[in-house]
């Protein structure tokens, strides 16, 4: 049957080129021609060949092509679509009288003994419960996530408190990213900068804890909290944060933590987005700018600390970080603090590897490490200390790193090593240095007091 076809449509190609040959038509002509009949008989064939399958016709459509600038009535169509959308599904998530609902609903079928102080519900009152809590509740009483929760209770039962949590935390999950999807401008699942400015500026008079803030702070506050965000989900300097990733790592929880009107004040001083860390870090800087320009020179960040970071690094740090007229700002200082306060962290280590590779070679050699260490044997000597023998600070860093190349360390190595903070505070800042060098005593030190203590007691 296909041997017919073929034969069939070759002969009719044929004839058309004989006749062609007769109307003096131009070789373009001619060959033009030529394609479309080919094209013609060529698919007749094929579509003969497989039957009616037409299935290619109807793929549906994926790609949307996004208003342009000067396409206003299609922007603010697409604006008030997304509007609409959010707010259904804003309807979607269960309210407080409905998880007050849900909780009555399964505390009235705990299933004894407890378990503790914890109520305990089998598997058989869990689809009960989803039966009679609503149409809302459903996507949560299923049997997957009642294995997730399932845990040692010989009766094979669920904790009521765990599952009811679960559902405090996936409702606020899915609050908080609708929150900030009003905020998302371009609608394309991410915030840029300023996009997440005007969402924390707007967050500021729901958190207790910032009450006693003056608003001719609230820009610095809001640069200050934004960085945090960017230097950590943005390593690649794209501008812009994609909304899962802020829903998946706890820097909203720390902020949201702020709504507490009893935080501890331990937990501020430990939280960056409290008010007490953000007086503390614009203070530094205020600090360290002796001639108020609002804007640091090396010399003035040299101060930054203890006051020991070599000369050398702080040249690279200026060498690479965004300065003006060869001072730094703010939101650049902002990076700088978050890079050496976290230095465990694999973003503040990149920060600092950058800053250690001069030569952009994406390794340390031991060339790169000397380089950076006799700025510290150097401040030894200043300080009246006998410097440190350099080989033995190389083997050191190397046992620890324990790298791939037995002759360079990457950040890779750096950060598998888990001693990327040690090793990087080794080379740039002599306070660091001598706290590795006499750690056996200081932990010695610590033993005693601990003991004293005890003693006391």
């Amino acid at each position: 049957m296909a041997n017919d076809k073929t034969a069939h449509w070759k002969d009719l190609l044929r004839k058309r080129l004989a006749s062609a040959k007769q109307d003096g038509k131009t070789e373009e002509e001619k060959k033009a021609e030529e394609t479309e009949l080919f094209t013609k008989y060529y698919t007749d064939w094929k579509g003969g060949e497989k039957g009616e399958d037409d299935s290619f016709k109807h793929i549906p459509r994926f790609y949307y092509r996004l208003p342009a600038e000067d396409e206003v009535l299609l922007q603010k169509l697409r604006e008030e679509s997304r509007a609409v959308f959010l707010q259904r599904k804003s309807r979607e998530l269960l309210d407080n009288e409905e998880l007050q609902n849900l909780w009555f609903l399964l505390d009235k079928h705990q299933v004894p003994p407890t378990t503790g102080d914890e109520a305990m519900i089998s598997y058989e009152s869990f689809l009960k419960v989803g039966e009679q809590a609503g149409a809302k509740c459903k996507l949560f009483f299923t049997a997957r996530v009642y294995a997730k929760l399932l845990h040692n209770d010989p009766y094979g039962r669920i904790s009521i408190m765990q599952f009811f949590n679960y559902v405090m935390r996936k409702v606020w999950l899915h609050q908080t990213r609708i929150g900030l999807s009003l905020y998302d401008v371009a609608g394309q699942g991410y915030l840029r900068e300023s996009d997440l400015e005007n969402y924390i500026l707007e967050l500021i008079p729901t958190l207790p804890q910032l009450d006693g803030l003056e608003k001719s702070f609230y820009s610095f506050y809001v640069c200050t909290a934004v960085r945090k965000f960017f230097f950590f989900l943005d390593p690649l300097h794209t501008g812009k944060i994609k909304i899962q990733d802020i829903l998946a790592c706890s820097f909203l929880d720390d902020l949201l933590e702020l709504r507490d009107e009893e935080l501890s004040k331990e937990s501020q001083e430990s939280n960056w987005f409290s008010a007490p860390s953000a007086l503390r870090v614009y203070g530094q800087y205020l600090n360290l700018d002796k001639d108020h320009n609002g804007m640091l020179s090396k010399e003035e960040l040299s101060r930054y600390g203890t006051g020991t970071l070599t000369s050398v690094f702080l040249d690279r740090v200026y060498q690479e970080c965004l300065t003006y007229d060869g001072e730094m700002d703010y939101k650049t200082y902002l990076d700088f603090v978050l890079a050496l306060e976290n230095r465990k962290e694999p973003a503040a280590l990149q920060y600092i590897f950058k800053l250690l590779d001069m030569e952009n070679k994406g390794y340390l050699n031991v060339f790169a490490l000397n380089y950076f260490f006799r700025a510290i044997q150097e401040q030894m000597k200043i300080h009246g200390q006998e410097p440190v023998s350099f080989q033995d600070v190389k083997d050191e860093i190397f046992d620890m790193v324990k790298p791939k190349d037995p002759y360079k360390i990457t950040l890779q190595d750096l950060v598998n090593s888990g001693q990327g903070d040690t090793v990087s505070s080794i080379l740039i800042d002599l306070n660091g240095f001598w706290t590795y060098e006499n750690r056996e005593v200081l932990v010695a030190n610590d033993t005693d007091s601990s003991t004293a203590d005890l003693d006391d007691t």
